[in-house]
């Protein structure tokens, strides 16, 4: 097996050497004050970050604990609740929401596809007792994100209550918490933060905190608990447990560097690496998985395979050979997905992934032009600069 060069995956990604170092701090007591003041100023960055005066809560685990606990918070039996869905992402949203008790709408579109603004209006016209939207802003296996620009007020001016997983979304994408009317928002520092997993992110506006306090179902005394981090730690102070003090370090310097850049810089930066790689991805005689550019992600390329490569082989043998670690498709089709988040948004990172995977290709018996998509990806860069 070839040593491991280069992490092209949709996150965990690389983190900056500044962001490795913070997560090296000294170990503290949680409640010491020099750490009590980092929480504290990290979740007003967070909050700039999303663009909201919303409350914002840490949630001492991955993005998944704040997704689960958002909607476990939010569902209550019987309530009618309508889901996106254009990935896998949106469609184990739906699972988990039939689990709690929701009555259960959703449109679903192919995965190569996106949801549209006027269905959600037309649907929500039409079911005048949905209470929820739950949406996926964007659907990393599929590398297709949702307008979240219109949706989000579609939904505020019917007043129905918006769930958004922005897992990947946040620093890679446009994306305005309050000028859309967002409920409650859910981020992960491990995409394109380039941060540490161990957090997730969560934005919550007054309207989502009064649907979850008249939830009798709504967690309490449970780690997937959002009242316990209001009640204890917004309004108390106290944590309602230890919190994970190295990643909350690693947290602070990738939001940190990310604020200094400017996000519209870094949105900016993810675009044109977007770009390089679906030129190169072209160069080699490939499509992208969206249907349209329009839909395509920023913070990762996902590639449709031809029926005779296997995804997962693919994925095994570039890692094994080459060294390069890309992301299969995780359940949405037979693709490959080269991610430029984070630190790997830039350079010559995109170049490096269409080289290994162009390479592997040819080695698999499916001839693709290995110099042009090389070329196309480099005259991309070039252009930019």
């Amino acid at each position: 097996m070839a040593q491991l060069d280069f992490t092209l995956s949709a996150g965990p990604t690389v983190a900056s050497a500044r962001t490795l170092a913070a997560l090296g701090a000294p170990i503290t007591y949680h409640y010491d004050p020099d750490f009590l003041a980092l929480f504290r100023r990290t979740q007003q960055k967070v909050a700039t970050l999303f663009e909201t005066t919303n409350d914002v809560v840490l949630m001492q685990g991955e993005a998944i604990v704040g997704l689960e606990g958002a909607a476990r918070s939010l569902v209550r039996p019987g309530m009618h609740v309508l889901n996106l869905v254009q990935g896998v992402f949106g469609k184990g949203m739906g699972y988990w929401l039939t689990d709690f008790g929701a009555v259960l709408h959703e449109i679903e579109v192919p995965y190569d596809e996106a949801v549209s603004p006027e269905s959600v209006e037309q649907y929500l016209d039409a079911h005048p007792e949905i209470e929820l939207l739950t949406v996926v802003a964007s659907e990393t296996p599929s590398g297709t994100v949702s307008d979240m620009s219109r949706i989000g007020p579609i939904c505020r001016s019917r007043g129905v209550l918006t769930l958004v997983d922005t897992v990947s979304g946040v620093g890679g994408m446009e994306f305005r918490t309050d000028e859309w009317g967002l409920d409650v928002c859910v981020a992960g520092a491990q995409k394109c933060l380039g941060g540490p997993p161990g957090v997730a992110m969560v934005t919550v506006s007054q309207a989502a905190w009064d649907a979850i306090e008249k939830n009798e179902r709504a967690p309490r005394a449970s780690y997937l608990s959002l009242l316990d981090w209001k009640e204890k730690w917004l309004i108390g102070g106290v944590f309602p447990y230890t919190p994970s003090v190295s990643d909350m370090h690693g947290l602070e310097a990738c939001v940190d560097a990310m604020l200094e850049e400017g996000v519209d810089a870094a949105i900016e930066r993810h675009r044109k690496s977007a770009l390089v790689t679906r030129a190169g991805v072209r160069g080699l005689g490939m499509e992208i998985w969206p249907a349209r550019d329009e839909i395509a992600a920023y913070c990762v390329t996902s590639v449709r395979l031809p029926d005779s490569i296997d995804h997962l082989e693919l994925r095994k043998y570039v890692r094994e050979r080459y060294g390069v670690m890309l992301s299969s498709g995780q359940g949405a089709g037979n693709l490959i997905r080269i991610a430029h988040m984070g630190p790997t948004a830039s350079g010559l990172y995109p170049v490096v992934g269409i080289a290994a995977l162009g390479r592997a290709l040819v080695d698999l018996g499916h001839p693709v032009d290995i110099g042009a998509g090389v070329e196309a990806a480099l005259a991309t860069i070039s252009s930019q600069s």
